[in-house]
């Protein structure tokens, strides 16, 4: 399932939480139960099992995690991956934007980045342009020439404040 385009924001223990389902998917595809995310803090913090299952049931809810029943625990997983969260969180921010201080954070975003991340940017934009030249996309169709509105897939619930 892709993540929302308004994906929610992650608290510290959230964000543990999920880095340790991303780290595990891996070697274990079908998830982690509330006990072997609890274990992975072990030595790190002291969190107690209705804590890390209180964070689990949140992610949930916010979408970010799916979760099934494996006997009389659940077993939790990454909704999607870490980047595709990152890309959501981004877009969110630029939707909430009007036109002209998207184009202004824009510059201001990436006048802090490096050489290696203006040319990623740029294989980025590359393998945009070449993946909507193949499909015949382009022009006011393309996902750059959309508003905001025509560029969500999907509408996901804003966040909860």
């Amino acid at each position: 399932m892709p993540l929302p385009s308004s994906a929610p924001r992650l608290g510290d223990l959230e964000r543990a939480v999920m880095e340790h389902l991303w780290e595990t998917v891996p070697s274990h595809p079908d998830g982690a139960t509330v006990r072997e995310v609890l274990e992975c803090f072990a030595g790190e913090r002291q969190i107690a099992y209705t804590t890390v299952m209180t964070v689990l049931d949140r992610l949930s809810k916010k979408d970010l995690v799916l979760r099934e029943r494996d006997g009389r625990a659940w077993r939790y997983r990454p909704a999607d991956t870490r980047e595709a969260l990152t890309a959501a969180t981004m877009r969110r921010t630029l939707d909430d934007m009007d036109v002209a201080d998207r184009r202004t954070a824009l510059l201001h975003f990436l006048d802090g980045a490096t050489n290696e991340e203006i040319e990623d940017l740029k294989s980025a934009l590359a393998q945009l342009e070449a993946r909507a030249a193949s499909t015949g996309e382009g022009g006011a169709g393309s996902p750059s020439a959309q508003g905001p509105e025509q560029r969500r897939s999907v509408k996901f619930p804003r966040l909860r404040r």
